[in-house]
């Protein structure tokens, strides 16, 4: 297959691109197609590496409203009413709802996924269901298993073992979440724990961290020491930060030191951060989203999230990663031109360090050819039109295709 003209990563200039046997094997000028390929005409388009969703909750997916709607909308309560739905899970259940939110993300040019699948329940009926979902559905979806301890590891009758099997029954990477142990010192213990267990199995680690709007909890400071002194480095991902956004200035100027030296991966998820965080303010009401454009300005890793889709936390969503960079843009005043340019790199680039994809991932000559095409010349037209995915392909396999529909205006 030849793509010709197209713009690869939204460059100014089009270039072509050959597919053979599955692999990317030739980028350059003026490509000449040879007999019987297939030629897709690029034109005023936009090729791009698949969308990576890496932060989402594919287990509580398309509950909300099951038993009882969030009506303070907060975290909290958020966590009460998911423990009520958890009572009826079974490992159909969760396939089901899981899979049809794969659908959803495979047509908005997805095809890697980091879901955290919650273990605090003594069954892990959730557990067992993903990581059956993630072999079958390898042929068009890559799912990386968080092992997330929602309602704490210290916190939970059985909490670290429950931690310690489901690693053993293959989940990818280790979590915690410490801003919600009962105690600080709860909160400090299961970092450890968690670290240390990840760097005992060789399991990458994603941390939900402090994802509340209490600037007195520090839960990071603790997670990229940790990192640091394990030598897990990048290894490891502070997902929400939500309290940077209420650290003060000093002690965030402190930080970035440590950050630096630990060198971990942090994701933000706007969508559902802008929902949950300030419900306790009057007025000013905080954002609640970290501190995403210093923490790039410092040489740090940040991709997006979606987070949830239709659950306890978040009653809205299709899975849509581009919706996610929209409103973080906003959120996090990152709208010079050059910064929207390349804020495709949020779900894609930056997203497959968080996921440790190596050089696997990407448009480069002996790759697999996993690629979307978009119905833009570059991300910031494709953020201000909306464009669509016109082709999702999984080692030159066409996974998704899209008609742009035509409108027509009937007044003049």
């Amino acid at each position: 297959m030849l793509i010709k003209n197209i713009h690869i990563d939204g460059k100014e200039m089009a270039n072509d691109i050959r597919i053979t046997d599955g692999k990317f094997t030739e980028i350059g000028e003026n490509l000449n197609a040879g007999p019987g390929e297939e030629l897709v005409d690029g034109t005023d388009c936009m090729l791009l590496p698949p969308m990576i969703e890496s932060h989402v909750h594919l287990d509580t997916c398309l509950t909300a409203g099951d038993p009882a709607w969030n009506m303070s909308g907060t975290l909290f309560e958020g966590i009460e009413c998911w423990a009520k739905r958890k009572e009826k899970l079974s490992k159909e259940d969760v396939k089901e709802r899981a899979r049809r939110a794969l659908r959803m993300q495979a047509a908005n040019g997805v095809q890697y996924v980091r879901t955290h699948v919650d273990i605090t329940d003594p069954t892990l009926t959730a557990l067992e269901a993903m990581t059956e979902l993630r072999e079958e559905v390898k042929d068009f979806m890559t799912i990386q298993i968080v092992a997330f301890p929602q309602e704490g590891i210290l916190s939970y009758p059985n909490g670290k073992e429950l931690l310690v099997k489901a690693v053993e029954m293959g989940a990818d990477c280790v979590g915690a979440i410490p801003h919600f142990e009962f105690t600080r010192e709860y909160g400090v213990e299961s970092v450890n724990f968690a670290l240390e267990l990840a760097a005992k199995y060789d399991r990458l680690v994603d941390v939900h961290c402090d994802e509340i709007d209490d600037e007195a909890s520090r839960g990071l400071e603790t997670v990229a020491c940790r990192a640091l002194e394990l030598g897990l480095f990048d290894k490891v991902t502070a997902s929400h930060t939500t309290a940077m956004h209420s650290y003060n200035n000093a002690y965030v100027n402190r930080l970035m030191r440590l950050l630096k030296m630990s060198r971990i991966n942090f994701v933000s998820n706007p969508l559902v951060n802008t929902h949950l965080q300030g419900r306790c303010d009057t007025y000013p009401k905080r954002r609640g989203v970290t501190r995403v454009k210093e923490l790039l300005a410092e040489g740090l890793n940040v991709s997006f999230g979606h987070d949830d889709v239709f659950d306890p936390w978040y009653p809205l969503g299709t899975g849509n990663p581009r919706d996610v960079v929209f409103l973080g843009l906003h959120v996090c005043q990152m709208m010079g031109y050059e910064e929207i340019l390349d804020s495709y790199k949020l779900v894609t680039y930056n997203a497959a360090r968080t996921l440790h994809l190596g050089d696997s991932y990407g448009i480069r000559e002996g790759n697999d050819a996993d690629c979307i095409i978009l119905n833009a010349k570059n991300f910031y037209q494709a953020l201000n039109e909306k464009s669509s995915v016109l082709y999702s392909y999984k080692k030159g396999k066409l996974l998704y295709r899209e008609t742009p529909a035509k409108g027509e205006l009937l007044f003049s």
